[in-house]
């Protein structure tokens, strides 16, 4: 469904960035759903005594309709319509004009005070990077915000467009006038009503932005900014998932590889081979997928995606996947890649060998 979204077959204007990451929180929500089925149906078996019948939770006629903290995603969509009337609401009440940043400023408050929201530069929390858990929790990253921002004043009529600037994704109302978003009302400039601290942090790199180098930026696109909440998304599952090994990046199985045995490439089942937690990586590589149909020629993301596929012991895919990478990535990079490579074709081997010698035990009378 995710895919259909996004597919390029639509244009980018047409794409539904909410409407996207809430089919990216109904797939993983059916993922984790069957997985409680499963785990449940094993406990169940163990007890051969119980007579409990067993509610499945993973089985939906479609994907829109798997609940998500109570609401589906039709029931997501229009709760961000409800914030939308809301703001309106809020002008009415306060008989302020429509005029840009009083409009903003009605949007801070619903956001920020009716609805208690807090943005926060950096989260543990991979919830709070699910769209559905950032509209009823009210907790979210910096590029969520961003995302609820852009979604509710597209409601209201106004046309939010962003840039990625640094570490930081910032957002603006769409103008001809760049120098109108840095002149001052009620002591801040429109730019920092929308995109609050970090535009007055002289640390930030936001903070030197002016109307002149905000016309240079180069405006992300709907599957940018999808893309983007992807990203994050992806981080905050490795980190998760590899909890227990701290300082373990991705990449690392590459960077020894020519200077060490081949110990440094663990055999499969071996003792150091290091402890992940397998939901948690397997939807980071869900996230991973859905991160390459935006972006299939990025060939750090596809090396990406074939080190996570070689940390849940999917050789053979990762050596597909970085088979593919090989070929678009610039040469010194390839050079690291190949005699990686090389090694996983010996572990896909060798663990195809253990899975036949395995199944031929289980034959023997």
């Amino acid at each position: 469904m995710f895919a259909e979204e996004v597919s390029f077959r639509s244009k980018d204007k047409d794409i539904s960035i909410a409407k996207a990451l809430l089919c990216v929180a109904a797939e993983d929500e059916a993922f984790m759903a069957f997985n409680r089925d499963m785990d449940t149906r094993s406990i169940l078996n163990e007890r051969r005594e119980s007579t409990f019948a067993i509610e499945s939770h993973s089985e939906w006629d479609k994907l829109e309709d798997i609940p998500l903290a109570g609401k589906n995603i039709s029931g997501w969509m229009t709760e961000l319509d409800t914030i939308a009337k809301e703001v309106e609401a809020e002008l009415v009440s306060r008989d302020i004009g429509c005029h840009l940043p009083q409009v903003l400023e009605a949007v801070n408050m619903v956001l920020f005070e009716s609805r208690c929201f807090k943005r926060y530069p950096v989260l543990v929390d991979s919830k709070h990077s699910y769209l559905h858990s950032v509209i009823s929790s009210g907790n979210c990253s910096a590029i969520m915000f961003s995302i609820m921002y852009i979604e509710v004043c597209m409601r209201l009529g106004i046309t939010m467009v962003g840039a990625r600037v640094g570490e930081d994704f910032l957002i603006w109302p769409q103008t001809g006038d760049f120098e109108e978003l840095f002149k001052v009302y009620s002591g801040r400039s429109l730019f920092a009503i929308v995109n609050g601290r970090c535009v007055e942090d002289p640390r930030s790199r936001a903070f030197d932005l002016n109307s002149m180098s905000l016309s240079g930026l180069e405006i992300a696109s709907k599957r940018d900014i999808i893309g983007i909440a992807l990203a994050n998304l992806i981080r905050l599952h490795w980190k998760r998932a590899s909890r227990m090994n701290h300082g373990l990046m991705l990449t690392s199985p590459l960077r020894p590889v020519n200077n060490v045995s081949d110990a440094s490439v663990k055999k499969d089942g071996s003792s150091k081979a290091p402890l992940l937690r397998p939901q948690e990586l397997r939807l980071a590589i869900m996230a991973s997928e859905r991160l390459l149909i935006l972006q299939p020629h990025n060939w750090a993301l596809r090396r990406d995606h074939g080190m996570l596929l070689y940390h849940c012991r999917r050789y053979g895919e990762a050596v597909q996947e970085l088979s593919i990478c090989m070929a678009f990535a610039p040469v010194e990079e390839a050079e690291i890649l190949e005699p990686f490579v090389e090694k996983l074709h010996l572990l896909r081997l060798e663990s195809s060998w253990k899975s036949l010698d395995h199944s031929h035990k289980l034959a023997i009378p």
